[in-house]
């Protein structure tokens, strides 16, 4: 199957798609750096005082940010962190501001996401925030307390950047707990073994630090995460640029001829399967992009935890696509390890009927790779779970873009 482009124009653009990402992310962080090393300093007190952390977004994209900031802090992926609480809420169980209003108290972190566009009802939830005494965070211009607006209109690049934003959040938050006397703006003198943290945050094992100088060495970790990323992408992209290709190609040839893409995922991999489905189904309005016929088997909780009750977790994805899947129709897999069961049983049921396989993998590309599970295999280099995803997210973005070229 010939590729949507030639090789030569697919790493054409993604060059130019890896440059206009490295260019917004250097403003961004270089810009913000010092006021997220502060912020995460705000949360940690928030925290250490029975604060929870409460998602907020209205629109699909945003709500697959909320899911995703939620599980991150609840059930964290780096040993030896504490999980945190946090909820999501998505405006449909009724009006956004009214969840927020009977869910919040003073002590929480209200973080919004989403941009005005997306109604007045996410920038009232705001307001009500901080009207409770609430920390209140956005990635747009509505009225919270600490705004980090990425310096891009590009909506694919905006959630790019606000993910590794918020994940970064998530990994540097745990440092102030390391330092507890400085949870209440004291300084501590005593040591501190850096423990498991050691290899991701070596500062954490000398003798003692001020809370200025913990915050410059938190500073410099926010722009270490961010140049990783940067470098991820890079490799990811280029690494398989003619598998983009000829997976975007496939992609095409099934939607032409009536097929629908099904995705999934678990964990923050879910939530990413979720992002990718609300840019097939709805792309964003600035692309001038048709609507493509999507489904997230990660969405009816109902069905996942009747299948993973009754027959067990494994099952939980292929027995959908028994129920949906049809042959010409297509399966994106998300997956850091690359070697999950569900996502393994998921592909296999996949060929079996006669789907188009692509799976985004992490580390070396787990079983998924080292045994072909997949027509298209899309490899992140890594072993670092936050910055995986962001580069899978760069590559379904780009997949989705070369679709339509």
């Amino acid at each position: 199957m010939s590729p949507v482009r030639s090789a030569e124009a697919v790493r054409e653009l993604l060059e130019l798609r890896l440059e206009q990402r490295r260019e917004a992310g250097e403003r961004f962080f270089s810009a913000n750096a010092d006021r997220i090393a502060r912020l995460c300093h705000r949360m940690a007190e928030r925290f250490a005082r029975g604060g929870r952390l409460i998602a907020i977004g209205v629109s699909p994209a945003a709500r697959s940010d909320v899911r995703h900031v939620a599980v991150e802090f609840v059930h964290p992926v780096i040993v030896g962190k504490r999980a945190l609480p946090a909820l999501g809420l998505t405006g449909e169980s009724g009006r956004a501001s009214q969840e927020l209003e009977l869910a919040a108290s003073p002590p929480d972190i209200v973080i919004g996401f989403g941009e005005p566009d997306d109604g007045a009802e996410l920038r009232t939830a705001i307001a009500v925030a901080r009207s409770l005494g609430c920390l209140t965070i956005a990635f747009s211009p509505l009225g919270a307390e600490w705004e980090l607006e990425p310096p891009v209109r590009d909506p694919f690049v905006r959630q790019e950047l606000v993910e590794t934003a918020y994940h970064v959040l998530w990994e540097l938050v745990h440092v102030f707990f390391e330092h507890r006397g400085l949870l209440e703006g004291r300084t501590e003198r005593r040591s501190h073994d850096a423990g498991a943290s050691s290899f991701l945050y070596p500062f954490l094992a000398e003798r003692e630090h001020d809370l200025d100088a913990i915050l410059a060495d938190v500073r410099e970790s926010v722009l270490m995460k961010a140049d990783e990323v940067q470098q991820l992408r890079r490799s990811t992209l280029l690494g398989a640029a003619p598998v983009l290709g000829e997976a975007a190609a496939a992609l095409r040839e099934s939607f032409e001829a009536g097929g629908s893409l099904l995705a999934l995922g678990n964990g923050g991999s879910a939530t990413d399967a979720m992002d990718a489905v609300a840019d097939f189904v709805a792309a964003p309005a600035t692309f001038g992009w048709p609507p493509r016929r999507a489904l997230d088997l990660c969405a009816d909780t109902a069905i996942i935890t009747a299948i993973a009750n009754d027959i067990g977790p494994e099952a939980i994805f292929a027995r959908q696509i028994i129920a949906y899947g049809r042959g010409g129709d297509a399966l994106l897999v998300l997956s850091t390890s690359g070697s999950s069961l569900s996502a393994l049983d998921a592909l296999a049921e996949g060929r079996r009927r006669e789907l188009v396989t692509i799976a985004l993998v992490g580390y070396d590309g787990g079983r998924v790779a080292a045994e072909q599970l997949a027509d298209h295999v899309i490899v992140t280099p890594s072993q670092h779970i936050p910055r995986i995803q962001e580069a899978q997210a760069t590559a379904y973005h780009v997949l989705r873009e070369l679709v339509e070229l």
